[in-house]
This record gives structure tokens, sequence and C-alpha cells, in this order.
């Protein structure tokens, strides 16, 4: 499986064109093609993964060990058989490693798995073969298997969700479709290959957010997660090439990590290159300052919402980062702590987000800006050098927030609205399995012992204490008080205090509840794969570029893992305190100036939509069009108009002068020239024998005469 990890994007993407094509002729409107297909490829996934796991440690790298400069080829490195630069990396068999490290321990090797990859020639220019295939490590199967699963059951969800729907065929292609982007970004080993996967997921972002089009909001916010995320496209474009010439014409990814570890790229187009690229992370993932598109992004249906925030699209730029980590560690510098580009962007995004979580009233924007606060988790876990942390997090949370996000439909799916302080609460009493389900989720999410988010946000902590990212814990710490507070906040408004609705709410159907439970086992469980002593995912996900970079893995600790218990604990107190003991303080925006304009800022989402859409497209569409409408009026057509007006008048003069003088006076000319010659002719022609002999006659003594004149 691991050889053809192909197939897995493939069944998906005949799955999108079968439902287009045959979908409204089927008893189910072509949903049971895309749970089908979704189901053989999570069966696929869990073989890959299964295989992957009974895979032998063959390969040996030297954890953190200098290589030299490349030569011709991948920037001039030795090459394996694949095409992969190694540098003076030794990639050993196991028995010899067994060998080296039998004496004195002289060389810290560690055997890992080593990749599987297929490689075909897609297209050649200027002698450079650029390649087409598949890479398949412990990274990928854990992604093939969460983007499965998550997926899946929102193709179950959406079959009850979505009934009665206009374009429900529609919806179930588009769904199809938006996983085989995801799928094929995971496995592609090329970054112009997994350019194509990470822009199709953006085209069916487009597609599913903005499905209800009819409503102007919705499709407005379509429009602003495409040019958002285009924007930040941007940058990922320029970083692709950049990469591509700095690693010696090379898209290959293995390629390009080694290159940038081995020293063999120069500096300042290191650094571009990974700046560039993580442009395109900030756009995809929501990171500060590019998130706003996320929270809009609500206006599609609950089963896209949950999709893209649990399992595609955002987490997608974390996977860009975490693929080419060899590049963002030397160019950020990553490993010598402090502060770097990464970390500060997803630190900046853990606190703002969590922060504007706090006055949303719409329980799918609180949510959202739950999303954008872990994926900062997950950013800012890649930026301290907790790799293995960051992705275990991407892991975790792929469960809990879709777990969250497919509550968040159940309940809407009883009251018909998402509004919490309005047409929620007391829904306990008549949603039991949706309520334990959204309670098993948002304890997660909350970090508390023993629900999944605790390990991987442990993880994440420990991570940026170890390698000197004392800011950053604090940071991550004041991010988990934050996030159990809100959450306690938002479970109030949902499902304690009296109903504030107006129909009578009732629990979901199996099609809802059955991934709901789902999802609430695997985020209890999931967190269990790294259990101290266990750690079954680090062993699964350990890589070549985590070790020749010299990536610290920090085990769990127990002082630790207790404070921030403590953190988060308190955090569940001080909510309970303002909702469930009724101490929120009242009027306080009415006193205090301060508070008043602090609030404000945060219900106006810090101005950042006011500045995007009001200053920056607002010029565009105002002052700045205008002044190209006054430059298209004036100066463009002006010289075109000039042009044509110019034109017409020579082409009058050459009318007069030139064509009726010249050309058709010499024309006229040559026929009345014709004309009077003929006429003269007709007189001599008079058909008389005699006159025409005496006129041979004349002639004739003429010629004589002149012969014997001049000769």
């Amino acid at each position: 499986m691991l050889e053809s990890i192909w197939v897995i994007p493939a069944v998906t993407f005949a799955s999108f064109w079968l439902i287009l094509f045959f979908g409204k002729r089927l008893p189910k409107h072509g949903a049971e093609i895309g749970i089908a297909a979704l189901g053989i490829a999570f069966v696929l996934s869990c073989v890959a993964v299964v295989e992957w796991n009974a895979r032998p440690a063959d390969e040996v790298v030297e954890a953190g060990h200098e290589t030299g400069a490349l030569e011709e080829g991948h920037g001039g490195a030795e090459v394996d058989d694949e095409g992969h630069a190694l540098g003076e990396v030794q990639t050993l068999a196991l028995e010899s490693a067994v060998e080296a490290e039998g004496g004195e321990g002289e060389h810290e090797a560690e055997p890992i798995r080593s990749a599987v990859e297929r490689n075909l020639t897609w297209f050649s220019f200027g002698g450079v073969d650029v390649t087409v295939g598949t890479a398949v490590d412990g990274l990928t199967v854990v992604l093939l298997f969460t983007v499965a699963l998550i997926s899946l059951l929102v193709h179950v969800f959406s079959t009850n969700y979505m009934h009665g729907d206009v374009r429900f065929t529609y919806f179930f292609a588009a769904l199809s479709l938006f996983t085989t982007g995801m799928l094929l970004l995971v496995v592609s080993s090329s970054l112009l290959q997994a350019l194509f996967g990470w822009e199709l997921m953006a085209l069916c972002s487009f597609m599913l957010i903005g499905h209800w089009w009819e409503k102007k909001p919705n499709s407005d916010a379509a429009m602003k997660a495409f040019l958002t995320t285009r924007t930040g496209d941007i940058g990922l474009l320029v970083g692709i090439v950049i990469m591509f010439f700095a690693a010696g014409q090379t898209f290959d990814i293995a390629a390009i990590n080694e290159a940038a570890l081995s020293g063999a790229m120069a500096e300042t187009a290191l650094v571009a290159g990974a700046a560039a690229l993580f442009i395109g992370v900030i756009g995809k993932s929501a990171q500060f300052p590019l998130h706003t598109w996320l929270p809009d992004a609500m206006a599609g249906p609950t089963p896209v919402s949950a999709l893209i925030h649990a399992a595609t699209m955002v987490v997608a730029g974390v996977y860009l980062v975490a693929r080419l980590y060899g590049v963002f560690w030397e160019a950020f510098d990553i490993g010598a702590g402090g502060v770097n580009p990464i970390a500060l962007i997803g630190g900046i995004t853990i606190l703002i987000a969590a922060a504007l979580a706090f006055v949303q009233t719409d329980i799918k924007k609180v949510l959202a800006y739950s999303t954008v606060s872990q994926l900062g988790y997950m950013v800012m876990a890649l930026g301290v050098g907790a790799w293995t942390a960051a992705i275990f997090h991407l892991f975790t949370h792929a469960f809990f927030k879709g777990l969250l996000f497919l509550g968040a439909g159940s309940v809407s799916h009883a009251v018909h609205s998402f509004e919490m302080k309005d047409d929620m609460g007391g829904l306990r009493k008549f949603m039991p399995v949706t309520y334990t389900t959204f309670m098993i989720g948002s304890l997660a999410l909350a970090g508390l012992f023993p629900f999944a988010g605790f390990w991987s946000k442990d993880e994440i902590l420990l991570g940026a204490a170890e390698n000197g990212y004392r800011l950053f814990e604090v940071v991550g710490i004041v991010g988990a008080f934050m996030t159990a507070a809100y959450m306690t906040r938002c479970v109030y408004l949902t499902f304690f205090g009296r109903y504030r609705g107006h129909g009578h709410p009732h629990e979901s159907p199996p099609a809802i509840t059955v991934p709901l439970i789902v999802l609430a086992v695997f985020s209890v469980g999931a967190g269990f794969l790294n259990f101290p002593g266990f750690e079954r995912f680090f062993e699964l996900t350990e890589n070549r570029v985590f070790l020749l970079a010299g990536v610290e893995h920090h085990s769990f600790e127990v002082f630790p893992a207790v404070v921030s218990s403590a953190v988060v604990l308190a955090g569940l107190a001080f909510g309970g305190m303002l909702f469930f003991a009724r101490h929120l303080p009242r009027g306080v925006t009415a006193r205090s100036g301060a508070a008043r304009a602090g609030y404000s800022f945060l219900v106006n989402k810090y101005y950042l939509d006011h500045l995007y859409t009001g200053v920056v497209i607002g010029s565009i569409k105002g002052g700045i069009a205008r002044a190209a409408y006054w430059i298209n009026q004036k100066v463009i057509d002006g010289v075109v108009n000039g042009v044509g007006i110019a034109s017409k008048r020579t082409g009058s003069w050459v009318y007069r002068h030139i064509d009726q003088q010249v050309v058709d006076g010499a024309v006229n000319g040559a026929g009345f020239g014709a004309e009077g010659f003929g006429g003269i002719l007709r007189t001599i022609q008079t058909g008389r024998v005699q006159q025409y002999g005496a006129l041979l006659f004349g002639a004739s003594a003429v010629l004589a005469l002149t012969l014997v004149i001049f000769i």
C-alpha cells in the first residue's frame, strides 16, 4: 500500500466525478458514492498506518550531523537511488549502525524507518526533469488517517444535516473534491505537485463556503476567504520559485530539506524563501494578521466548517511547515531559542483569537476563533522546535474540533439557529448525547487531564520551556487559561440555564449522533498514543529531517503538566464563577470608558476588517478606482481617441490629395490619352486599299530617305 499510496486521493477524485455525473440519478443523490469512497480511503489509510508501523527501522541518521556543501544535481550533494541529496550525512543499513555504535558509542546514530518514494518524470525544460510522485513517511500516514476519518464522518453527518438542500448532490461532489485536495497535498513528493492540492482546497473552500450563495453575506464570505488566502499564496509561489533555484533546480521536498540542512543554500535565498513560504502559511492557516477570513467562513454549511477546521485547509499550512522543517529550522535558527517569526506569529495568534472568542454570541464563531487560537499553538510549537508536539496537537485537535463543530451543527439542527444568547440554553435536558459529547470536546480543547488536548498541549508548553522559549511557554499557559474560560461560557450559554428559543428542541438522529460519539472516543483516547513510556506517535512520525536538524523531543514531565492542569482548572473555575455562579459584573462598560473601549475593540475584531475592507479595499474601490477610471477615460481613451481622430484626418487628406488627384488623376489621364490616340487611329483606318498603298509607299520613301541621309 505504501508504494501505491496515490490510490487514496485517486479514489476520492473519482468519487467527485461519479457524483457530479450520476449522483442525481441515485437513490441517495450521490451521498452513497461519497461515503463509499471515503470508506475505502479510510480503510486504505488504516492499511498504510499498519504497514508503516510494521516497517523495520532500516535507516540510520546521525542526529544533528553537520553536512558539507552540495555539488551538481541536488545542489551538488551525493544522491541516493531516489535522487535525494545526502551531503556528508551517513545513511547506513541498520547492521552497519550497530557495528559503528558497538565501541564507545562514538556515533549517536538512531535507526528510523526510511521514507517510501515513487517518482516519475512529469516534464522537462532546459535540461531539468520535473518529477511527480508520492512520498510516504510517518507524517504522511498519520495525516491520511486523520483526513480520511474526519471526512468520512462529515459525509455521514451531512446526509441528514443537508437533507432536502437544493444543491445536495453538488455539495457532496465538492466535499469529495475538497478531501482530494488535502490528500494530494499530503502524499506529494514535490512542491509543485503539492501546490495543486493546496490550490484545489482553495477552490473548494470558495465553492462550499458560498454554498448558499443566494444570500449576499455567504457569497461575500466565500470571496473574502478566497482573496485573503490568495494574498498569502503570492508569498507561497515566490517561496517555491526561490526554493527551486536555491536547491539546485529541483522541486523535490526531500532534496530541498537536505540542501537547507547541509548548508548548500545561500543564506539570503534560504531566509527569503522561508519568509515567502511562511506568508502562504499565514494566509492558509489563518494566522495573524490574515486570520480574518476564517470566522466569516462560518457562513458555509456546518459540515464544511468541521472539515475546514479539523482536517483540511487550515491545517495545510501547519503541515507545510512541518514537511519543510529543514528549511524553516535553518532559515530562522529555531534551535537557538529566543524569538523567531514563526514562534512570534503563532504566539500572537493564540492570544488575540482567544480574546475574540469571549465576545462572540454565535456558537460557530466561538469555535472558529478557538480554531485560530489552536492553530497558533501548532505554529508556535513549530517555531519553538517542538515538532512532534505540533503534529500531535494537529492530530488530537482534529478530533475534538471536528466533534465541537458537528456538535454545534447538531444543536442548530434542533433550534434552527447558531445564536447562543437568543435561541439556546438548557439544551442538555433535550439533547443528552449532543451535550455529553460536546462537553468531552470542550474539556479536550481546554486541555484537561486525561482528554486528548491535555497531552498535546502539554508537550507544546514543555517544548517551549526546554528549548529556550520561556516567553512562549507563558503565552501558551495564558492561552490555556483563556481557552478554558471562553469554552465554559460557550457551554453555559448553550446547554445550561433556561431555554430561550422558540421551537421544540430534540435529540438529533443517528446519522448526526453516531459521528459525535466516534469523535468523542478519539477526543478521549487519541492523547494516549504519546503516553509516557509508550510514545507510539513519536515513533511513528520520527523522520530523517527531524534527526538531521537535531530537533529535540521531550518526554512527559509531571511538574509542568501539573502547572498547566492547574491553569486550566483555574480557567474553568473563573468561567464557572462568572456564568454558573452568576458573578458576571454588570454595567462595567457603562461605568468605565476604558472597559467600553476595550469591549468595542474586541467586538470590532481589532478593526482589522475595517482596515482591510474599509481602508485597503475601500480605497481600491473608491479613490484608487476613481483615479484609475480618470486615467482610463482621460489618458488611455484620450490617446486612443486622439490616434483615431488623427487617423481619420490623415485618411481624409490622403483621399482628397493623393487618391483623388494623384492616383485617380494618373489613371484618368492614361484613359484620356488612350482614348485620344485611338480617335486619331480611327481616321486612318478607312478601309480603302489605295489609301493604305499610298501610306505604305510614303512610309517606305521616308524610311529610305532616312537611311540615305544618316547612313
